[in-house]
């Protein structure tokens, strides 16, 4: 990882490649995830997954933003402003997704047969994703984009998902009785969604937008 005093083409490249990385490993997580998610029937893993793919979509966005440093400080600000609003949006939309399965589920009284994929998928994730929060985090930071803090957010809250996920996993595996767990976990994971998802939009539309991500 570079110095946060290194040149700032060396932080551009950084971010990019962490992207590019962030797309190939977020696919694979989330066709593994959504695929045990409908087959046991677990609405918290297909969430799960679905996140991995709106964090995809917000590594495009980057990439995207990142695409020219060059033109006019108004002509990057644009971008800057574009790309938040974009990155707040797909967290939007998922959190209405996972929220609208979760209530369903719970109305339906259903429960998956069993979370064990969920309860492995979301240790991996928890082991992995730290480290590449930790890298995006540093990189907003050295560039002062709040792109590219909106994409170590979608990295945050993958963390906090896992969590979650972990937690309503290994309930439902020790007490099966819980059968709400999982719907439950569901919820909570749309509720930090949307939360990340509104602040991003409010800061993109505030007429003081600035593109720094106020991290110095």
């Amino acid at each position: 990882m570079p110095a946060l005093n290194a040149p700032r083409e060396t932080w551009l490249l950084f971010a990019r490649r962490l992207a590019v990385f962030t797309i190939f490993y977020n696919v694979m997580e989330g066709l593994v995830s959504v695929g045990f998610g409908v087959a046991d029937g677990s609405v918290a893993l297909s969430g799960f997954g679905a996140d991995s793919f709106i964090e995809v979509g917000s590594a495009l966005i980057v990439l995207w933003r990142l695409r020219e440093e060059g033109g006019c400080a108004s002509t990057r600000l644009k971008r800057e402003r574009n790309a938040t609003l974009g990155i707040g949006i797909l967290f939007v939309l998922l959190a209405v997704g996972a929220g609208l399965a979760s209530v369903l589920q719970l109305v339906a009284r259903r429960h998956p047969d069993t979370t064990l994929p969920g309860f492995a998928v979301a240790f991996v994730s928890l082991v992995f994703m730290f480290g590449l929060w930790k890298a995006k985090r540093r990189a907003a930071r050295a560039l002062d984009s709040r792109t590219l803090e909106g994409d170590a957010a979608c990295s945050l809250a993958c963390i906090q998902l896992s969590l979650v996920l972990f937690v309503g996993s290994l309930g439902f595996l020790v007490l099966p009785a819980l059968w709400w767990a999982d719907a439950l976990a569901a919820l909570a994971i749309a509720v930090l969604i949307a939360k990340e998802g509104l602040s991003g939009i409010r800061a993109a539309l505030h007429p003081e937008f600035s593109g720094g991500c106020g991290c110095h």
